[in-house]
């Protein structure tokens, strides 16, 4: 191999240092940008930024970047917008301004009247949505050429911020908010070889226009899907989704996945379905999926598995949603102030033995109701006992009696993935430890960890437990959804 002149690394070939520097991460590409004209040169091929990775808003104190950020962002879309084929964006919260602040307790969003209250929160709230808008602006407009784009994904981590309405505070907000959905339908047009498309609480980006200007060649080669908003409009329509003949995998509102969709999606002409994810709230569910409705799609698609957020959703509304032939694989249940009953759990245990993998219980009122009317019959004991394939079990909220979590240890034993249990949803009944020696609290980390093969301690990921869990379901469904 020919060498360059000079000396020590300047003297390799420059296909050399960039294969060389496609073993660093972006942010060390950047930092040896620096270095030298020639390495900044090579740094910069196409190659090396196939995939980029963002995490922007108006604010540094959630992990984003705030204004003085945005010529740097500005810097990296002009350099790769253009070619990257992987684009993953996600909006952090905005210097706490538009994340929950003085949240409705049942909602836990944003008072819509903050902004006006406090005439200095709402010049930092105005000034942070601003940036918000112009950082989305920048990203969009620097991306809507792009025909090698295979992977984009949005997310808005915009707290309680759940319309447009709220823009006419800002300057131009209005303006710019339809320009930004332009631009997005723009994109859409020009992809040719678009396989992902998430887009979730992106703050007025997808309305229900939006997947018409999809291109044909991109509607062919379409795998996943998956369109979300605070909205109560549908932005999924089932014309539209007649021309995404390759989908495999889709995440949507409940309330979206009406007889009509479910009926398109068990034509036998299409590719199978294997991934579905949906989001359920307080929503009407009139005209949503039947029992056949699920029959029809599982007998064409054989290997489909579900996922399941409900976000306060009571156990009336749940038994009407979990039909019998629904192929549940996870299911995620967090609330305010509605309550999971007994009942609900029995249902899930006894439909979804076969299917059931993962079961997030969460609440986060301060209120530990207890599940089990009796204590040593707990449901989620012969939940763990029935769901054979249970590997992910997380509780924070309610009341989990300290024998009955040694039983579930015992019961799934070393299968059983991930075990997370808040330290304050843990209590003791007298009657067991009465005769036992030593801290109930050792005792019960010891015979846990002894019934699942391994180190144990009640601790729960605090980023389970959110103020604004569509982040989770985000994350969750991306997850998800690979693995089809």
């Amino acid at each position: 191999m020919a060498l360059c002149g000079g000396v020590g690394a300047m003297a390799l070939p420059s296909e050399l240092i960039v294969h060389i520097f496609s073993f660093l991460s972006d942010r060390d590409k950047l930092r040896a940008s620096a270095v030298c004209s020639r390495w900044r040169e090579c740094l910069f091929y196409p190659a090396l930024w196939t995939e980029l990775k963002l995490r922007v808003g108006g604010g540094c104190n959630g992990g984003g970047c705030g204004s003085e950020e945005t010529p740097k962002l500005e810097f990296l879309m002009r350099k790769f917008g253009s070619f990257v084929r992987e684009l993953q964006l996600e909006l952090a919260p905005v210097d706490g301004y538009l994340s929950p602040v003085n949240p409705e307790p049942s909602t836990g969003r944003m008072d819509p009247a903050a902004p006006e209250r406090d005439p200095h929160f709402s010049q930092r709230w105005k000034d942070a949505t601003a940036t918000y808008l112009d950082q989305v602006l920048c990203v969009l407009t620097s991306t809507r050429n792009n025909r090698n784009l295979k992977k984009l994904s949005l997310y808005g981590d915009t707290g309680g911020l759940s319309d447009t309405s709220y823009l006419e505070h800002i300057h131009q907000g209005n303006k710019k908010i339809k320009e930004i959905q332009h631009l997005f339908m723009e994109l859409l047009s020009n992809s040719r070889q678009l396989r992902w498309l998430s887009c979730g609480f992106m703050l007025g980006l997808v309305t229900p226009c939006s997947l018409a200007s999809l291109s044909n060649p991109s509607a062919q080669s379409l795998q996943h899907l998956s369109l979300l908003d605070h909205q109560m409009v549908s932005l999924i329509c089932p014309t539209e989704v007649e021309r995404l003949s390759g989908l495999r995998s889709l995440a949507l509102d409940f309330s979206d996945l009406t007889s009509e969709l479910c009926g398109l999606l068990a034509s036998p002409q299409r590719v199978p379905l294997h991934r579905l994810s949906l989001l359920l709230n307080a929503a009407a569910l009139e005209g949503t999926a039947t029992d056949d409705d699920w029959k029809a799609l599982v007998r064409v698609s054989a290997n489909l598995r579900v996922y399941i957020m409900a976000l306060e959703v009571d156990g009336s509304e749940l038994l009407r949603v979990l039909k019998p032939s629904l192929p549940l694989e996870r299911l995620h249940l967090d609330s305010y102030s509605s309550v999971v009953t007994d009942g609900a759990l029995e249902l899930v245990a006894q439909q979804y033995n076969k299917t059931l993998t993962h079961l997030l219980l969460l609440r986060d009122d301060g209120h530990f109701p207890d599940l089990s009317v009796n204590r040593n019959e707990d449901p989620l004991v012969l939940l763990a006992w029935r769901c054979t394939q249970l590997a992910v079990l997380v509780i924070h909220g309610y009341t989990v009696w300290s024998h009955n979590l040694v039983a579930i240890s015992r019961l799934r034993g070393s299968s059983l993935r991930v075990l997370a249990v808040s330290e304050e949803s843990i209590d003791f009944d007298p009657d067991q430890w009465t005769y036992v020696e030593g801290d109930p609290v050792h005792n019960l980390v010891k015979e846990v960890s002894l019934g699942l093969g391994r180190v144990w301690h009640p601790c729960l990921d605090s980023n389970l437990v959110l103020s604004e869990p569509t982040q989770h379901f985000h994350r969750e469904m991306h997850a998800f959804s690979m693995g089809m």
